[in-house]
């Protein structure tokens, strides 16, 4: 890449992976690093203010679905790329309110597009368009499926996950069509520092440091694979210096597990850290009503990556979900705060009546 200053625009930079990815190009590059982010209920400044007070990095607060601001934004900054995190991205929001799915994925991304598009004008030499998208595109796998590949055919099957399949399709369309230099990234589960506490992680260890019921989806035997966030901010640093216009990468991180393995490691990591007697957090697990449309299992095949790339994940899912818990119970302050407000009214939504008709707790 090249040796001048250049500039990246990193959408939904106040968000779990947008923010730690901020992190990894502050450390990694001396770019000047512009951050685009509405902050809506997930987006959090504190997430790296640290780095606010760094001439190379502008936050700029701007909502994807308001073409103008896009566009004003690509006017002020010229940016050489786009690393593009912003989406709205929880299940269980998208099957409550799939509007602002449709709004935030799909039309903020095409707002992103032909704005990329008009700034850069045909010359695509030293421009990258990296579009962070999920497996939940390809739908759901039987137990003995071979994991997706970049060639699995689209089957989503939540609003959230439909979102993102539109909006990748969007993408695709704008290298096809207009040449524009895109490259799309399906990443499977990702856990980590900073998650906002709604997903399954922290949710259930803020459950867990509470005593409260820690709510188990149908049977919890609903498998995902689960990969570090700062692993998966490595690979989209891979594909964005390495990349090839019009691909797509998929990133995974080798741990496939159910649901209730997850959380009984949670379980015992958070006895072992605050020192709780052997499986006294583990009793808090209560079985709840499924929800609509839960995919059965996710997989992904990091072949074409590694091969063609050189990347694979480094951390040990044991190693990293520890340090992940531990990272929760020291940051309870952060926990408390994120939880505020928005948090409280979609938990009640979302968990009240489950838990109201749960079975006794397991």
């Amino acid at each position: 890449m090249s040796t001048r200053q250049e500039t990246w625009l990193i959408t939904g930079g106040a968000g779990f992976i947008g923010a730690n990815f901020v992190h990894l190009a502050h450390a990694q590059s001396n770019a000047k690093l512009v951050i685009l982010d509405a902050l809506t209920y997930a987006g959090d400044m504190t997430r790296m203010e640290t780095l606010l007070n760094d001439p190379r990095v502008v936050f700029e607060k701007c909502d994807l679905v308001d073409a103008q601001a896009v566009h004003a934004v690509f006017v002020k900054h010229q940016p050489d790329h786009v690393i593009h995190f912003a989406a709205e991205s929880h299940v269980d929001r998208s099957i409550l309110g799939p509007t602002a799915f449709i709004k935030s994925n799909i039309e903020g991304t095409a707002h992103l597009l032909m704005a990329a598009k008009e700034t850069w004008n045909g010359q695509w030499d030293g421009h990258r368009f990296v579009h962070v998208s999920t497996d939940e595109v390809y739908g759901t796998l039987a137990p003995n499926d071979p994991p997706f590949s970049e060639e699995s055919q689209y089957a989503p099957n939540s609003p959230y996950a439909a979102s993102k399949a539109a909006s990748d399709h969007l993408v695709r369309a704008w290298h096809q069509t207009y040449g524009l230099p895109a490259i799309i990234t399906n990443c499977c589960n990702n856990y980590g520092p900073w998650q906002f506490p709604e997903k399954l992680i922290p949710l259930f260890v803020s459950n867990a440091v509470e005593e409260k019921p820690l709510p188990v989806y149908g049977d919890g035997m609903q498998v995902r694979e689960w990969l570090h966030v700062d692993d998966h901010c490595e690979a989209i640093m891979t594909v964005l210096q390495k990349g090839i216009p019009g691909e797509v990468y998929l990133i995974g991180g080798g741990a496939e597990l159910p649901n209730i393995e997850i959380i009984q490691e949670i379980c015992k990591s958070v006895d072992q850290l605050l020192n709780r007697s052997d499986g006294d957090t583990s009793k808090l697990i209560t079985y709840v009503e499924d929800r609509l449309g839960h995919d059965r299992r996710y997989a992904i095949s990091g072949d074409k990556i590694l091969r063609e790339l050189g990347w694979e994940a480094k951390r040990p899912f044991n190693e990293g979900l520890y340090e992940t818990v531990k990272w929760y119970l020291e940051n309870t302050q952060w926990v408390e705060n994120a939880k505020s407000g928005a948090y409280r009214d979609f938990y009640e939504s979302q968990y009240k009546n489950r838990l109201d008709g749960a079975g006794k707790v397991s």
